[in-house]
């Protein structure tokens, strides 16, 4: 049989395939390190950008006004630990010592607490979640660093691409758990807890890291961890724009993830809708964004990430006007504006993911990409903590005045900061060559 008469190899299996993705050869490996990712975002949807706010605007707990200050210090306060935690557990997993005994551990602080919300008194609920938030947080640094020990330098991108969208069937899952058992959501903590331990477990078993080799950890690298902030600062004012558009970053990112915490209380407070109806709504707008992501990615590869970031931005300052409106408009039409506003938002927010991360990389010397990156990520946190808190301070000081119009305040007061960030990037250009990302000529 000549070459030309050759049957052509056989397409490889599911487990085929996983089993290249890393160098230890056996599919279970990058498996089961996906599943975490299925497990952790179970957390972040139906605790962070759910229950959590039901529960505590409950008029069992702290009432609609003070349930909603509440839900920003809880926010603010476990989100700035971690960013002052942050430069200290990077330095832990930057030195390449065993990670997944870190994991386990912040794993198991986020679980625990978790599973004791829904009984407890609203203080001491309060408290568990900042512990449970901060620990969720605090996880992710070590599990992003695994990513190295399951995949080649070939396969990274694959591999993590498998993780976010293992991530957000995570998320679809528990939200269909959530809507046809229709649990109630002082249940949804320990419902959580139970399946994010479930799930987690595989990651613990079969993935193995190298030993360490390495010198220990001293005290003067913990240090030098937060005085590299200020180093790191000023090689990124080196790099045409980048300050500018980390500043940008600070404020339309305290829209979104701001958003992405409150859009369950207002949906249920605001609108009328029921803990059901909420939960059904937020899953569909995840489901959007996953769609959508694929679309935004493809505009991002055609005319590049600032013009994409800016059709993003400007879809959500739309979404944000029509959100607005909604609120303040009775019945069908009230609610079928606010659902277009949702799908605009959830449009929006994989496209925020897609854009903003790429144009980073455009803004980055190929050598200082980690750096910048971390950078990018303290912005982020940042950008929570002064969203919260403005979101909390809207409610303490205009409640009492204004009664349900105060959510149209606090979103109006979202607009304004989503404006003042697509402000900031639009003179920021994403040719800079020295990124190393263009093509010459």
């Amino acid at each position: 049989m000549t070459d030309l008469e050759s049957p052509a190899p056989a397409p490889r299996s599911i487990g085929g395939r996983l089993a290249a993705l890393t160098p230890s050869g056996r599919a279970r490996v990058p498996a089961a390190w996906a599943v975490y990712d299925f497990a952790n975002t179970m957390f972040s949807f139906a605790v962070v950008s759910g229950a959590i706010g039901l529960w505590l605007t409950n008029t069992d707990r702290f009432g609609e006004q003070d349930g909603n200050v509440a839900l920003s210090v809880a926010v603010v306060a476990s989100v700035a630990l971690n960013a002052i935690a942050s430069p200290i557990l990077g330095a832990l997993s930057d030195r390449g010592r065993r990670r997944l005994p870190f994991l386990l551990f912040f794993t198991v602080l986020c679980i625990v607490p978790t599973a004791f919300i829904g009984p407890s008194a609203p203080a001491i609920g309060l408290v568990l979640f900042i512990v449970a938030n901060f620990a969720y947080q605090a996880a992710l640094i070590y599990y992003d660093a695994t990513l190295k020990v399951v995949s080649t330098p070939e396969s990274r991108g694959r591999l993590s691409g498998i993780g976010v969208a293992i991530g957000y069937c995570g998320t679809i899952a528990i939200g269909l758990v959530i809507f046809f058992l229709s649990v109630a959501v002082p249940d949804r903590f320990v419902l959580t807890a139970l399946l994010y331990g479930l799930f987690a477990v595989p990651i613990f078993l079969f993935v193995r890291e190298p030993p360490s080799t390495g010198p220990r950890l001293t005290v003067a690298e913990v240090l030098g961890s937060w005085r590299q902030l200020g180093l790191t600062i000023a090689h990124a004012r080196q790099v045409p724009g980048l300050g500018r558009f980390l500043f940008g970053r600070f404020f339309y990112s305290d829209a979104v993830n701001t958003i992405i915490v409150v859009m369950s209380v207002v949906s249920v407070k605001a609108m009328g809708l029921s803990e059901s109806t909420a939960n059904l709504v937020l899953l569909s707008l995840t489901v959007v964004a996953v769609l959508a992501s694929f679309g935004w990615g493809v505009l991002v590869d055609r005319v590049g990430p600032k013009r994409t970031l800016q059709l993003v931005l400007s879809s959500w300052a739309v979404g944000l006007i029509l959100g607005t409106i909604s609120l303040g408009i009775e019945g069908g039409l009230g609610l079928g504006t606010f659902l277009f506003a949702g799908a605009i938002l959830g449009s929006g927010l994989g496209g925020v993911q897609v854009a903003d991360r790429v144009f980073m990389v455009r803004l980055s010397p190929p050598d200082r990409l980690g750096e910048f990156f971390g950078l990018y990520g303290l912005v982020g946190k940042g950008s929570q903590v002064v969203g919260q808190m403005l979101y909390g301070l809207t409610f303490l000081l205009l409640f009492d005045a204004l009664g349900r119009t105060t959510y149209q305040v606090a979103v109006i007061s979202l607009l304004v900061t989503m404006a003042v960030g697509l402000w900031l990037i639009w003179p920021v250009s994403d040719r800079w060559a020295g990124s190393g990302e263009l093509q010459p000529g």
